[in-house]
């Protein structure tokens, strides 16, 4: 386990100082926002702990901290002082390269564009913004030296949330297994129905994870069971618990899965991982067998 005085203590790097020295071309990543309006149901812990796990199989990963409490930030040990560009300023400045402004933390492949204080006045300025749905989209769609660009969406249905899903492939939902998230749950569905009417209509539910899961109580298991019914098979297999090393490891500036790795919420965070991995295996070939058919049929 590492010390929360060597987490404190390191200087995190550029991205762009260290481009010269790995030979992985950019190309289009692909794009997952993490999103629930409701908070508390463990968005951030799975923004930061999924990320985490895919940089830890050999991907390189993207992760940007759109919730102006920055707790995305402050849980991988960013230091407010090393923050010289955020995600406020990918939106607001037009030309800005993400891979430029990213931070590496202490795990290898693993980036963070962080937060920062600005981003709770972002709503405001947004209002007047010129294609203010767009301007992340416009920001992320290009070539970037990432395999995965994950954004951690803040516990609303505001203008950045809109910004993150209209920029987005899919979305993965963190759900409590309480009763009061599976009402949250709905609207959230509609927000997505409507986005992908209006500005992205490829947006899909990459899948739905359970989270907080307590075998001891009556309730996680029937709204587990009523999610799966609902939802079928975009339900996650994983299955989250609750786990205090899980509450505990941003309190150190660390991802759970390095803080202690044999504790049950990270090692059900590495098997979302692979789950993840197996379904974007499952997505690529579907595209292309649709890509082949259009061509065919043209």
């Amino acid at each position: 386990m590492i010390s929360a005085h060597d987490a404190a203590n390191r200087t995190p790097v550029s991205l762009e100082k260290q481009n010269n020295q790995t030979q992985n071309q950019p190309r289009l990543p692909r794009l997952l926002a993490v999103c629930n309006q409701k908070g508390g149901v463990g968005k951030t812990t799975t923004a930061v702990n999924m990320a985490t796990a895919l940089a830890a199989v050999g991907k390189r990963v993207l992760l940007i901290d759109l919730d102006p409490q920055g707790n995305a930030t402050t849980g991988l040990g960013i230091a407010r002082s090393a923050i010289r560009k955020s995600a406020y300023d990918l939106i607001f400045e037009e030309g800005l390269d993400p891979a430029q402004l990213a931070i590496s933390t202490k795990v290898p492949g693993l980036y963070v564009l962080p937060s920062s204080v600005h981003l709770s006045g972002a709503e405001i300025e947004l209002v007047t913004a010129k294609r203010r749905e767009y301007r992340l989209r416009e920001s992320l769609r290009r070539p970037l030296p990432f395999d995965y660009v994950i954004i951690d969406c803040p516990p609303s249905l505001s203008l950045l949330t809109l910004n993150a899903l209209v920029a987005v492939d899919s979305i993965v939902v963190p759900l409590q297994c309480e009763f009061y998230a599976l009402e949250g749950l709905s609207h959230l569905v509609k927000t997505i129905d409507r986005v992908k009417a209006t500005f992205n209509p490829k947006l899909d539910i990459h899948g739905v994870l359970l989270t907080m899961y307590d075998p001891r109580n009556r309730l996680s298991g029937a709204v587990a069971e009523d999610v799966r019914e609902f939802f079928g098979d975009k339900v996650y297999k994983t299955i989250i618990p609750r786990n205090v090393r899980l509450s505990e490891a941003p309190s150190y500036g660390l991802p759970a899965i390095v803080y202690d790795m044999k504790c049950p919420g990270a090692k059900a965070y590495i098997m979302l991982a692979s789950e993840i991995i197996k379904r974007e295996k499952q997505i690529l070939n579907t595209d292309l067998a649709t890509h082949l058919q259009e061509k065919v049929s043209a």
